[in-house]
């Protein structure tokens, strides 16, 4: 301490700097030793790093058995504590014969208007296994930490909307909640080879990385899903998204400013995501549509205002174009994430500009029609447990002649009393049927 004190008081600022700079390079040319460091916020807009959360769930599953001081922690969904190693902790592991050390610690962290501590991760190894550790034991490490986030991680429904930036400007953003929707393809009311080509065009989506890299293609698929309502668009999105172990984006233009908020909110959407955008033909209403929409005729209102006025007003809160739609389905920005499933879903297919449409940014075209008999049997063994009943043949010949969502059908096989049973729910069922099938042709006799 006392010659520090003499090299504090004696030695000018400068010869201290030089000083402290060549010693430091002594002890590293003999020290063996190498340390990367990965902070938990990097960035200008200081966001979590990825190489952070791949590594904290990898030590969390390795290194728990060898730690001395673990935290634990509850995670929402999850029936037991997860233990994660405590600040300022070491463990060592083994890799191909080497030893690697890895230890938790904090650091401040002061950058515009954020001040805070930034968690560090810092692995510490010999020198001489550089090439080793920086290439396989790295990607290793990457790599399993995120399947294990796959296997646990809570998947997410977002929603866009806009918030107030520093400036007191509105930015486009994203919010969520967390994704519980208990639709799968085994439960969803169409013919089950439908199904199952379905199922196959995703699977094979989804494992085409390398693939679409070769024909120099962006990582996505287009669906559109059309037909009445009632008919399972929503549900098959959310089959979709629980068959792929995907996110959801429930992207509403209405909401969305113009075309540069509508690149924000792309680039923000992650990879494994379904970005959907449901009733689009009513969504698109506020662009080229719309103008159709002012020649309609005026009606005066009470403070004189005509309702055109009104509309205009409406109009200006957005103003997202087609194509600027198209841009981001299909244009440059595109390819600005990965593995992205594309949904439109809408009542009328008929009324679609067809550039929107065409094949290469919807790639599959799903109709989802009217209840037929392989879409009643899903749904009676759904909600009543069977798969046969004598009562079966009856519907069939009614469903033939009736047009009827699978959304009805399975509102009047629901049971609404404990001590119902099928028969009540089919006759139910049967009753709805011929009443409907009565009223369609009291209407086409009319017409």
């Amino acid at each position: 301490m006392f010659i520090y004190a003499m090299f504090q008081q004696y030695f000018p600022y400068e010869l201290r700097g030089h000083a402290h700079k060549y010693t430091q390079k002594l002890v590293t040319y003999f020290y063996p030793y190498i340390q990367i460091t990965f902070h938990e916020l990097t960035g200008e807009k200081l966001k979590r790093s990825d190489a952070y959360f791949a590594i904290q769930n990898y030590l969390a599953d390795h290194t728990t058995a060898t730690a001395k001081r673990l935290k634990a922690d509850v995670v929402k969904g999850s029936k037991s504590l997860v233990l994660t190693m405590d600040d300022h902790e070491q463990v060592m592991e083994e890799f191909q014969g080497i030893k690697i050390w890895w230890s938790s610690n904090e650091s401040s962290k002061q950058k515009h208007s954020y001040s805070g501590k930034d968690k560090v991760y810092k692995l510490t190894f010999n020198r001489k296994h550089r090439d080793l550790v920086t290439g396989t034991y790295l990607k290793h490490v990457v790599d399993e930490g995120n399947a294990i986030s796959q296997q646990h991680r809570q998947r997410k429904l977002y929603a866009n909307g806009s918030k107030k930036s520093y400036t007191g400007s509105s930015t486009a953003s994203w919010s969520h909640i967390v994704f519980k929707h208990p639709a799968s393809f085994d439960t969803l009311a169409i013919d089950p080879a439908r199904k199952r080509e379905i199922m196959d065009d995703l699977l094979a989506f989804s494992k085409s990385e390398e693939y679409y890299a070769r024909i120099g293609k962006a990582w996505k698929r287009g669906y559109l899903l059309y037909g009445p309502p009632g008919t399972g668009k929503t549900t098959m999105i959310a089959a979709i998204a629980n068959f792929l172990s995907y996110d959801i984006y429930d992207l509403e233009l209405t909401a969305v400013k113009d075309n540069s908020d509508l690149r924000k909110l792309l680039i923000e959407i992650s990879s494994k995501a379904v970005v959907v955008i449901e009733d689009i033909d009513c969504s698109l209403e506020i662009t080229g549509q719309r103008k159709k929409k002012k020649k309609a005729k005026k009606k005066t209102t009470k403070k004189g205002e005509s309702e055109e006025e009104k509309e205009d007003e409406t109009e200006s809160s957005s103003k997202v174009t087609l194509s600027g739609l198209l841009n981001i389905i299909d244009g440059i920005w595109s390819a600005s994430g990965g593995e992205r499933v594309i949904i439109f879903t809408t009542n009328h297919v008929e009324k679609l500009d067809e550039a929107l449409i065409r094949k290469g940014r919807m790639d599959k075209h799903i109709e989802l029609s009217y209840c037929d008999f392989e879409g009643f049997k899903v749904l009676a063994k759904n909600y009543l447990s069977i798969e046969t009943h004598p009562l079966f043949e009856v519907v069939r010949g009614l469903l033939e002649k009736t047009k009827v969502s699978p959304a009805d059908v399975a509102e009047s096989l629901m049971q609404k009393a404990v001590e119902e049973d099928a028969d009540i729910c089919l006759n139910r069922l049967i009753r709805d049927l011929e009443s409907k099938s009565a009223k369609e042709g009291e209407q086409s006799k009319e017409a």
